[in-house]
């Protein structure tokens, strides 16, 4: 046994001996890293993880919660100027469930719960609504601490007296409410929400009787954005709608100008007046199918001709006698004449339009463009042909006929528009940044030096790991031809008819014949010796 401790230890110190300097700070490195991991694992195994029991407690509820643990023997510790209790956090589920079975903390308000353990005979209705108050009032506020960003909250509800008498008008419930909260600043949304949430947990509740304040005794008032809320939509689309169509225009323009002069000698500027006013209205309207003649068609005709030849009655004195017939003209006499009556009953139908119209939301009254143009020479402006100014003129003009409703253009001439609405002037642009047209993007200095150093390094620990595989190899060359030389054994000596020759020969014999009996042997003689 001895002999094999002696002989791993060689090989041991050999081995290590045979090491090069890095290799043996690896080794050591990786045993020092082992033992560190080990040390970590079993500190962070060991150690008890404590989190939240439970939070944002009074001191009296801390108070009770600490005794209630200290009494099972469970480690717990206080933290947040005790207002909040920490316990094992495989602890957490368990302790919350057995101490809510104990009815523990005990915060003191009364809930529904409370009401129905209390329920009994000798109850009287004012004990019933004072209880009742008190348990909307716990309820309220734990609706209200469970929004994000309230800490607490304290509820104060007064609610009228029911009167018996018809004649006499009910009064309305009112609620105080006064909320911790972890933010400085709640945005209107959110107390909105909160003045909703009190008005509807409490009957006959309405948005004016609440108030609302913070723990800073800021008031947080209700403020209804619904008018406000369509003025502003309706100013944003109507603000939205004219930059969207001034900066078509000066796009427009600027790319068909920058195009023909360049891109950096002119500049557009466009600006608007829109109608926003949305008219609604239906036409009745009847014309004729024949504008010209200013006729219809003919749906249907009657024509009738009556004519009389012979001895007509002479005229006398309508209705003269008793007998005679009223209005009637009796005839003294006959004479000779003719008669001939042409009537026509003619039914003409003509278009009848029925239209109800409904106006674009918005119209283009007028349109006012400025156009600036860097002459040739910038420190001559004349040196701008003053044709070129004017077919400028002439092309905005008919940007701004083609823009403007044609409602606005009713005895509007070119040179009108030309004179009211455009203007083009030639300057020279001396806020123009110089753009060095040499430059380029080219990739920075320092990235290079980090590229070349990253290359070194790679190429020195290439170099370094090639130079460590062949000591390697020489190393193992060398103690292959220790382990060769040392495992070369010198043949016997001797006469065949010796007594070494015959026990050498008796043992090849064992060895064949009976292999594990010649290892015992082997055994044997290595122990004794």
């Amino acid at each position: 046994m001895k002999e094999k401790v002696l002989h791993i230890k060689n090989q041991t110190l050999d081995y290590w001996s045979n090491r090069t300097n890095v290799q043996k700070g690896l080794i050591i490195g990786c045993f020092i890293l082992f033992f560190l991991i080990i040390s970590l694992v079993i500190f962070f195994g060991t150690r008890t993880n404590y989190a939240p029991l439970y939070s944002d407690l009074t001191a009296e509820e801390s108070g009770q919660i600490k005794e209630t643990l200290d009494a099972r023997g469970i480690p717990s510790e206080l933290t947040d100027n005790g207002s909040t209790i920490r316990v094992p956090e495989t602890q957490v589920d368990s302790l919350k469930v057995d101490l809510a079975a104990e009815g523990i903390p005990e915060s003191g308000s009364i809930d529904y719960t409370f009401i129905e353990d209390q329920m009994g005979f000798g109850m009287t209705d004012n004990e019933f609504n004072v209880m009742e108050r008190a348990a909307m009032q716990t309820e309220l506020e734990g609706l209200i601490q469970n929004i994000e960003g309230v800490n607490a909250a304290n509820v104060m509800i007064t609610l009228p007296e029911e009167s018996t008498w018809v004649a006499e008008t009910n009064e309305q419930a009112s609620a105080s409410v006064v909320i911790g909260t972890s933010t400085n600043v709640m945005d209107q949304q959110e107390v909105q929400a909160l003045y909703h949430l009190v008005s509807k947990s409490v009957p006959n509740l309405s948005v004016d009787n609440i108030v609302i304040m913070n723990d800073r005794f800021e008031h947080l008032d209700y403020e209804n954005q619904d008018a406000a809320q369509s003025t502003l939509n309706a100013y944003e689309e109507q603000r939205s709608i004219q930059e969207d169509i001034e900066k078509d225009l000066q796009s427009q323009i600027q790319q068909m100008l920058g195009t023909i002069m360049g891109r950096d000698k002119v500049i557009v500027s466009v600006t608007t007046d829109i109608d926003f006013t949305q008219e609604n209205r239906e036409e009745a309207l009847i014309e004729p199918v024949d504008e010209e003649n200013m006729e219809g068609i003919e749906v249907s005709a009657e024509r009738i001709t009556e004519t009389y030849e012979g001895e007509m009655a002479e005229d006398g004195v309508p209705g003269a006698g008793e007998e005679d017939v009223v209005n009637y003209p009796a005839g003294a006499g006959f004479g000779d004449g003719d008669y001939e009556r042409t009537e026509e009953r003619i039914n003409n139908e003509v278009n009848r339009i029925h239209r109800e119209i409904v106006e674009s939301p918005y119209k283009i009254r007028d349109v006012g463009i400025q156009v600036m143009v860097e002459p040739p020479d910038p420190e001559d402006p004349a040196s701008l042909d003053p044709q070129i100014m004017n077919d400028v003129e002439q092309i905005l003009s008919t940007v701004v006929t083609t823009s403007i409703d044609e409602t606005y253009l009713e005895d509007v001439t070119q040179e009108d528009i030309i004179n009211e609405n455009i203007v083009v002037s030639s300057h020279s642009f001396d806020g123009k940044m110089d753009i060095d047209p040499t430059e380029q993007d080219t990739i920075p200095l320092w990235m290079y030096i980090i590229a070349g150093v990253l290359a070194a390094a790679v190429i020195i620990l290439l170099m370094m790991l090639v130079r460590r595989r062949r000591e390697e190899e020489s190393s193992e060359d060398i103690n292959m031809d220790e382990i060769v030389a040392e495992e070369e054994i010198p043949e016997l000596q001797g006469d065949e008819d010796s007594e070494q020759a015959t026990r050498r020969k008796q043992l090849e014999k064992l060895a064949q014949e009976n292999p594990e009996e010649f290892s015992k042997l082997l055994r044997t003689w290595l122990s004794d010796d």
